[in-house]
């Protein structure tokens, strides 16, 4: 078994390596801003890469107090739009760390 031990060294210097990068690019997911849409741009939200709503735009012409059920789905529908986004971006963005590795996670 010579040898063994500094492959094992070299394994988890790669692993603290990877650790780092991956630690780096949650952060940057932090930072990004993705936008959401919903009947044609008259809502607007905008989420972090963390999923975190950070700023919801209504029109004011989508404003109706006759119908608040539309303006409702109208900013679920951007939210879920931002959220979804969000999620593609976290998927490509993590996911490069888990090709190829068969990691259980």
């Amino acid at each position: 078994m010579r040898g063994g031990m500094g492959n094992m060294q070299n394994m988890m210097k790669q692993m603290q390596k990877m650790q780092k990068k991956m630690t780096e690019a949650q952060e940057k997911l932090g930072e990004e801003r993705i936008e959401g849409t919903a009947g044609g741009g008259m809502v607007t939200v905008i989420v972090t890469g963390h999923k975190e709503i950070v700023d919801v735009a209504i029109k004011p012409e989508v404003v109706d107090p006759d119908d608040i059920e539309m303006l409702q789905d109208l900013v679920l529908a951007a939210t879920n739009d931002a959220l979804k986004k969000a999620e593609e971006l976290t998927n490509k963005t993590m996911g490069q760390f888990t090709k190829g590795m068969n990691l259980p996670f």
